[in-house]
């Protein structure tokens, strides 16, 4: 419990940290900062704007802020369950690309209906990114290949060939972005008319929800999570005690690819609705910095990707009306990743400090 407790102030710590500095330098910049933070609410539908487009309103950027949370939810828990078991999951981008790409050729370009077409991409989404989780696992523990190493080299890999397919076939002259996919096909739901506005609506949000909660009891109350975390402690004492460590990479990384795969398709057949080519969502990098602001449990990660995201998706509209060039939000985010590598030693130190004053309650109950 005290453990959990320092987590959560030292996350507090982090964030505050970095919302200081970047208070800092919007003030030596000649701005609110004050009124800039209130931007960043505004521009994800958390605080009202003073005027809207027509058909455009509060709700309509909520819906939209959540529809980018999505993936990053999905992403940071990939990342998550790989460092349980002590791996480093790099190439979330890559492993998103190809699920995203599979399932919109396969059904994004269908004629399938939504009944059908809407599920298949979220199992297809599962399937691809499993499968490269799987051989980045596979390659680990077959012939040590460094799981960095190899996603990396997994993500340029599909980035091109991805990308040769998009501008041979799918392009779209206009947009030069692949082709957009059906409505049937796609996890948000564009332009449904609520009270007068046109809100798109994000169904994988329920499915992220569900994630999370399924990560935390894997990882919590079932004996593969622990299997998982020993291997992520010490892979010679879990194999000491009868672990299999080969098949524990194995598992991790293929969870870890279908989480990802789960981030793919909700972002490009949800969120954007089609594929740039050459491009890694920085999502999957992003997600990264979530995983670590969270601590890498599931309601940590929830907490940090509705957090970070603010600062991300909120930056355009406070840079439109503070003046304010949007990498001031990159700096605000840098520092709280920055600080939160820092968290093992303000962790010590607030531990350091709970058992001083536990020693010195005791000793003044037996002087007494």
């Amino acid at each position: 419990m005290n453990s959990r407790k320092d987590r959560i102030r030292t996350a507090a710590v982090c964030i505050a940290a970095g919302l200081l500095v970047g208070a800092v330098i919007i003030l030596l910049l000649g701005k609110n900062p004050l009124k800039a933070y209130f931007n960043l609410l505004q521009g994800c539908g958390l605080a009202p704007k003073g005027k809207y487009a027509s058909g455009k309103g509060m709700i309509t950027d909520l819906l939209s802020y959540v529809d980018s949370v999505t993936p990053i939810i999905f992403a940071a828990l990939a990342v998550a369950v790989a460092m349980k078991t002590g791996l480093f999951n790099i190439g979330v981008s890559g492993q998103m690309l190809f699920a995203g790409f599979l399932a919109t050729v396969t059904v994004g370009y269908s004629s399938l209906p939504a009944v059908i077409a809407k599920p298949l991409v979220i199992l297809i989404g599962i399937a691809a990114g499993a499968l490269l989780g799987s051989l980045v696992g596979w390659l680990k523990y077959r012939f040590n290949i460094n799981e960095v190493v190899s996603t990396i080299m997994i993500n340029y890999i599909v980035s091109y060939v991805v990308s040769f397919f998009i501008q041979t076939r799918y392009i779209d002259t206009v947009s030069r972005q692949s082709k957009l996919i059906r409505g049937e096909a796609r996890l948000t739901l564009k332009n449904v008319p609520i009270a007068g506005y046109k809100c798109d609506i994000p169904l994988a949000i329920v499915l992220a929800l569900a994630a999370v909660i399924a990560v935390h009891y894997l990882m919590h109350k079932r004996t593969l999570g622990f299997e998982l975390k020993a291997v992520g402690y010490s892979p010679k004492a879990a194999g000491y005690a009868g672990i299999g460590v080969g098949r524990s990479i194995v598992t991790s990384m293929m969870i870890s690819g279908a989480l990802a795969g789960l981030a793919g398709v909700s972002y490009y057949l949800g969120y954007l609705g089609s594929i740039q080519p050459k491009v890694l969502a920085s999502t999957g990098f992003d997600s990264i910095a979530v995983c670590l602001v969270g601590g890498s449990e599931p309601v940590g990660i929830l907490g940090a990707s509705f957090f970070l995201q603010i600062i991300s998706k909120g930056s355009t509209y406070m840079s439109s009306q503070s003046g304010l060039e949007s990498e001031i939000a990159s700096v605000i985010t840098a520092v709280i990743l920055l600080s939160t590598t820092m968290s093992t030693v303000l962790m010590e130190f607030m531990r350091r400090r709970r058992e001083s004053r536990e020693k010195r309650r005791a000793e003044n109950d037996s002087d007494q």
